[in-house]
């Protein structure tokens, strides 16, 4: 249960178990969901697992900019949601390394378009903000 659920006195009994998910409620836990895939560093660290498994130093490479203690909470927070696999590989020192669940696969792609998307409009959005800040 959510800070926010607390908080707001829900009751978690009271929910029907039949509902399905909506986002837009306060209540539904898909926004926690959301939350940590959609986050910054949760969105570059599955898009980045794309090109396949990754240990965690190579990985907090790619994701340029991201702490070592925020990617490992991000990544603890996407293994918890089903969308990260962790595995320990005997060797020594012990290495770990990251891949994406079938889960993971299908939201991965997904999320890779919004980048392309986004990357491709920011000419217009550089120019639409310094339209902006000029007024």
């Amino acid at each position: 249960m959510s800070e926010e659920q607390l908080r707001d006195g829900f009751d978690p009994a009271s929910v029907d178990p039949t509902l399905e998910a909506d986002v837009f409620s306060r209540h539904c836990s898909s926004r926690e969901v959301l939350q940590n895939v959609t986050s910054r560093w949760g969105l570059l660290a599955l898009v980045a697992l794309l090109d396949g498994e990754l240990r965690f130093n190579a990985l907090r490479r790619r994701v340029d900019g991201v702490s070592e203690r925020m990617l490992s909470v991000t990544l603890q927070s996407l293994e918890r949601d089903g969308y990260v696999h962790r595995e320990m590989l005997q060797a020594i020192p012990p290495r770990v390394e990251y891949s994406l669940t079938e889960m993971g696969r299908e939201v991965a792609p997904r999320l890779a378009e919004l980048i392309d998307l986004v990357e491709g409009q920011l000419p217009v959005v550089e120019e639409l903000r310094e339209e902006f800040d000029a007024r």
